[in-house]
């Protein structure tokens, strides 16, 4: 089935405006966790969207640009490093996709949500396991959460170079880990995620 497809499914006499939602960055040992939101209207096809883990990042960024410019409407939501510490990523997640659909200038009747868990929302929910690879919408809020999050970690890069930012987008490759042990953590890197790695640098002090 076509992602546009999937996404009339939802379509009645109570939904004529759907919402969707993703989020890029659970997993990094640095930098926030970035969701995105998009509406479109029932004609919009842009041929290529897909996952965005299945796009190259060439593809991801011209992508970019047709969701931003063919989009009725589309929010992003960041929760920061220090936030992901204190509430853990499951609800940094859930709290960064709340801020993407407060961006909205419009009101759908149902966000589709990539996953299986939801945020408290006034506006009606529905959770799609690998949402990203079925849902037209959800598909292009995953390329709006990935080319920003990816956007954010190669800035921070040339402040931090050490660490490969660049190439690693802040996850936990073996060449930055050892970044870590070596030059030990920057105020973007998640503390709750670092406690082994933070720890055998210790042991290499002693």
């Amino acid at each position: 089935m076509e992602l546009k497809e999937f996404d009339k499914l939802f379509v009645s006499d109570s939904v004529k405006v759907i919402a969707g939602v993703d989020e890029a960055g659970r997993g990094p040992l640095a930098g926030p966790v970035v969701a995105a939101v998009t509406v479109f209207d029932e004609q919009t096809i842009i041929p290529k969207i897909n996952d965005s883990k299945k796009l190259s990042e060439k593809v991801r960024e011209k992508l970019y640009n047709e969701i931003v410019e063919q989009a009725i409407s589309y929010g992003i939501g960041i929760v920061h490093q220090k936030e992901i510490d204190e509430i853990n990523i499951l609800q940094a997640t859930l709290k960064a996709m709340q801020l993407a659909v407060l961006e909205l200038n419009t009101t759908p009747d149902l966000i589709l949500i990539d996953g299986n868990k939801s945020f408290n929302s006034k506006i009606p929910t529905k959770t799609i396991v690998k949402g990203d690879s079925k849902s037209f919408s959800i598909a292009a809020a995953s390329i709006l959460a990935k080319v920003t999050r990816d956007r954010i970690m190669i800035a921070e890069s040339k402040k931090h170079p050490e660490y490969l930012w660049r190439k690693n987008k802040g996850y936990g490759t073996k060449e930055h880990r050892d970044a870590i042990v070596k030059y030990g953590a920057t105020q973007l890197h998640r503390k709750t995620f670092l406690r082994n790695i933070l720890e055998q640098q210790e042991e290499l002090k002693l």
